[in-house]
């Protein structure tokens, strides 16, 4: 069994751009070296937007030796990076852009969610790159809500996505450069719900809405993240109530991180190159992508 051996909530929201309130649930320079492979979480919402003929959102902006992961819950995200990736993200898709060597892109709400308004909410990971990566080439993968595959738990109806990795003999549809489990559940109140999970990786609950008492008697509720801890290859957990959960493991790496503003590699030196390849225009250019605004 994995007992928690961290519990934290972060209640202070700041803006990203004007279009996403977010909370930081986690970063690298305070728990790089526990929740690796993940660098960052940031949770935009739950909130409600008025309708608006706007841009609501972030202008384009660089990323070099890392991934982005964002699962939209409610409302919708419109992405467009210098790799030529790029689409809307609605509520049950995800996006996984591997910036690697290095993209620029802007995000900003989907045009039909900002002329009609509404809920949001979503979660935006950073998912580090082992080294022999980091200056891959760019990758982007959009992953629709039917592509993502679920696998029914308990008894009482309760359900996980699988966005990456496995669970049983269940495979995610996300293409991933390290050993990692990113998993979507949905647990029905009074259900008891064993995961299988790789001895030795990282594992952590992030609970959205809700409450689960882990089995060692831990309560997780809105906004809680818990880690657990390496050593065996089963965690459980009961839900108090209906719970919104977002499950992250992974194989870890363990090299040095290096990070500084919108880049994370493994040296200074390597950081200070990336901001002259951003400079000089390596990391491409929005407008020279085919409909560009």
């Amino acid at each position: 069994m994995k007992k928690l051996i961290l519990k934290q909530r972060t209640d202070t929201p700041h803006w990203v751009g004007d279009g996403f309130p977010v909370r930081s649930v986690f970063n690298y320079m305070e728990h790089g070296k526990l929740m690796t492979p993940f660098l960052l979480m940031d949770y935009a919402g739950p909130t409600q937007f008025s309708p608006t003929t706007k841009r609501r959102g972030v202008g384009e902006h660089p990323h070099r030796g890392f991934e982005t992961v964002t699962i939209v819950y409610s409302g919708e995200v419109e992405h467009r990076d210098s790799s030529g990736g790029g689409g809307v993200i609605k509520p049950g898709d995800v996006q996984w852009m591997s910036a690697a060597s290095g993209v620029v892109h802007e995000e900003f709400h989907g045009k039909d969610f900002a002329q009609k308004g509404g809920d949001f909410e979503m979660i935006q990971l950073w998912v580090n790159l082992p080294a022999a990566f980091k200056m891959h080439s760019p990758r982007y993968q959009g992953l629709k809500d039917d592509s993502i595959p679920r696998y029914l738990l308990g008894n009482k109806g309760s359900f996980l996505r699988v966005i990456a990795g496995s669970f049983d003999d269940v495979e995610g549809p996300a293409k991933t450069f390290s050993p990692i489990n990113l998993w979507d559940l949905r647990v029905k109140a009074h259900d008891t719900i064993t995961l299988k999970v790789p001895a030795d990786q990282t594992a952590s609950l992030f609970v959205l809405n809700g409450e689960i008492l882990t089995e060692d008697g831990n309560s997780l509720k809105n906004a809680d993240l818990g880690l657990f801890q390496r050593n065996g290859d089963e965690l459980t957990f009961t839900a108090q109530a209906d719970s919104k959960i977002l499950f992250m493991g992974g194989e870890p790496i363990e090299e040095p991180i290096v990070g500084y503003g919108p880049f994370v590699m493994n040296t200074k030196a390597e950081i200070a190159q990336a901001f002259k390849d951003f400079e000089s225009g390596k990391m491409g250019n929005l407008s020279l992508i085919e409909g560009a605004e």
